[in-house]
């Protein structure tokens, strides 16, 4: 059941004003309308440090959003396309993130970009990153452009669809699989 699972959703930009953030926080606020354990990871409030190794000690959000992650039955997982990659704070943020504790966790992506370009080869990437952790992910991931966001919001109805669906989708997905 839906209910029972925890969720984390990770706007993965590290840009102040990220049109990422918008697009997973509505995510986040659609999540949360079903399951009141759903947390946020919003990389553009700066506050995950950049990873130093193991043996290194770590502020309090960064140690937060590391346990957030590993709790979490459900990643939803957002990414803008900087220079044909998904972002490196995205990447540094799951440097922290113990393999050994995340196989059969469920993850949905959702991709922005300024044009329609790249879309498949940063799925893919983050696919390949998920799969190292042994994350099961979503296969129909949203691609958006900057072109559905006005004045801060969501404002594409096309695209709310889309990713209330990936939501959807991929809950249904973790559901399934944590079935006993």
């Amino acid at each position: 059941m839906v209910e029972d699972m925890k969720i984390v959703i990770i706007s993965g930009s590290p840009r102040k004003n990220a049109n990422t953030q918008i697009i997973m926080k509505y995510v986040y606020d659609y999540t949360k309308s079903k399951n009141q354990d759903t947390k946020l990871i919003n990389l553009s409030e700066g506050q995950v440090e950049c990873y130093r190794g193991p043996d290194e000690e770590y502020n309090e959000a960064t140690k937060i959003a590391t346990k957030y992650i590993m709790d979490a039955d459900v990643w939803l997982i957002g990414s803008p396309i900087y220079n044909s990659f998904f972002s490196s704070a995205l990447k540094n943020l799951f440097e922290y993130i113990n393999y050994k504790k995340t196989a059969g966790k469920v993850a949905g992506i959702t991709i922005l970009a300024a044009g329609s370009i790249g879309f498949i080869d940063v799925q893919t990437l983050i696919t390949q990153l998920l799969s190292y952790f042994r994350v099961i992910a979503n296969p129909k991931a949203v691609f958006l452009t900057t072109e559905s966001i006005t004045e801060n919001i969501v404002s594409d109805i096309d695209a709310q669809s889309r990713l209330k669906e990936m939501v959807d989708e991929t809950l249904e997905m973790a559901s399934k699989l944590h079935q006993d």
